[in-house]
């Protein structure tokens, strides 16, 4: 019985390395158990979250050439007081580990290394190709894209024979670009890989509670739900537009009269992280509705995305008129009338925009509110609703562009008079 008792405590013990320097509350230690692939720690704030991440980089640098790497969001928050960085220093100045400034990164005795890196931009991914990792950390996933999280699954990796654990852990509170892709796969998910560890500020008894229930008190009551109770459930609707104003459908709009159009957005460089190409197709039927029926996006080159287009508009069809929309200036001039005399035999138009992009999208959100506007179901719906409801705020605004430009496109232009079965 005995044996038993001892076999249990150690079975719920994590494994711990001198340089973790308190011991975990229950949560981080159910955290630090975890052999799933995948584990987010978090929900409110004050929770632990920045500890439980950053004990559990700490569980094998006593490894030989064991490799962790954490990352925020941009330097900046890396550098923030109490952040991860600066609460590695607290933890490991006067340690045996030692610590390069310039390449943000402990050196332990073993030869292993814990890393700080941000991915500000969807090009930062790419920093970290060809590197080696058996632990990674997102703190506050919810500030990334899930391309990124996806991308960096590929530097996970160990020599044959080592048994360390390869490890993807995050960390978060709800709210964010990144909230539904989030909760999708880690609070909605039935992926037994996959493990959330919701925690509260209750969880966490280093903290002022008391103090932080008053700091929390300020904040608008969406906000303060998500921080203080961690529901993911809850959320604002964006200052534009609203997800819940787009009903999904499986079924397209049936009419041979119909009026379709694809209009693009175009990027000039790959590099240009902020800027995509986007192809909206947009249909417009004679009792008044719109339905998006298909959104294609990427970061090509220019050759590249020529092609794309051209592809694009003999799989829509002639009927399909299609749409450029005309940067400013002698260049998007000249670009413009190089894919119209690419595009001959379509019905092609370049279109230089007017007046604000917000001002711009004023017309299609009235319509969504009113429940004239519908998508049908696809991949890319969810992609579009994000980048709908954070606008004019996100990081991107490619597709809410096209979506305007073809939205005013067909409601100035006359229509035919048909009768149409959703």
């Amino acid at each position: 019985c005995r044996a038993s008792s001892s076999r249990l405590v150690q079975a719920l013990t994590p494994r711990m390395t001198p340089y973790i320097p308190h011991r975990p509350t229950p949560k981080q230690a159910a955290f630090l158990l975890l052999p799933s692939d995948e584990a987010l720690f978090g929900g409110s704030a004050g929770g632990g979250k920045t500890d439980a991440l950053l004990m559990a980089a700490l569980q094998y640098v006593d490894v030989p050439n064991y490799a962790a790497l954490i990352l925020r969001k941009t330097y900046s928050d890396l550098a923030l007081p109490g952040a991860l960085m600066d609460r590695s220093k607290s933890w490991l100045g006067g340690t045996d580990a030692t610590w390069n400034e310039t390449m943000k990164t402990w050196f332990f005795p073993s030869g292993a290394t814990i890393s700080f890196g941000y991915l500000e931009t969807e090009a930062d991914k790419f920093r970290y190709q060809g590197s080696e990792f058996q632990f990674i950390a997102f703190d506050e996933l919810t500030q990334f894209p899930e391309s990124a999280y996806r991308y960096l699954f590929s530097r996970l990796r160990r020599l044959a024979g080592v048994e360390i654990p390869l490890r993807m852990r995050a960390a978060s509170n709800p709210g964010g670009i990144g909230h539904d892709w989030v909760k999708s796969h880690f609070i909605d998910a039935k992926d037994s890989g996959r493990v959330f560890i919701p925690s509260r500020l209750n969880d966490n008894p280093f903290l002022d509670q008391e103090q932080y229930l008053r700091s929390l008190e300020h904040l608008d009551p969406v906000t303060r739900q998500q921080l203080l109770e961690g529901d993911w459930s809850a959320r604002s609707g964006g200052s534009i537009f609203r997800r819940e104003w787009f009903p999904v459908t499986d079924h397209p709009p049936m009419a041979p009269s119909i009026r379709r159009v694809r209009a693009w957005d175009l990027a000039a460089s790959i590099r240009v992280e902020a800027k995509r190409t986007a192809g909206l197709k947009l249909s417009k039927t004679s009792d008044g509705f719109f339905m998006v029926e298909h959104v294609l996006y990427g970061r090509w080159t220019p050759g590249d995305r020529d092609r794309v287009i051209l592809e694009t508009a003999k799989a829509d069809g002639r009927s399909c008129a299609v749409l450029i929309e005309q940067e400013p200036g002698s260049g998007g001039v000249a670009q413009t009338q190089a894919l119209v005399k690419q595009l001959a035999g379509f019905n092609v138009q370049g279109i230089r925009p007017t007046g604000d992009k917000v001002v711009r999208a004023g017309p299609v959100a009235s319509q969504a509110q009113a429940g004239n506007v519908r998508l049908l179901q696809g991949p890319w719906v969810g992609p579009f609703l994000d980048e709908l409801e954070a606008f004019p705020h996100g990081a991107t605004s490619d597709m809410v562009d096209a979506l305007s430009l073809g939205f005013n496109y067909l409601h100035m232009a006359p229509q035919p008079r048909v009768t149409v079965v959703w």
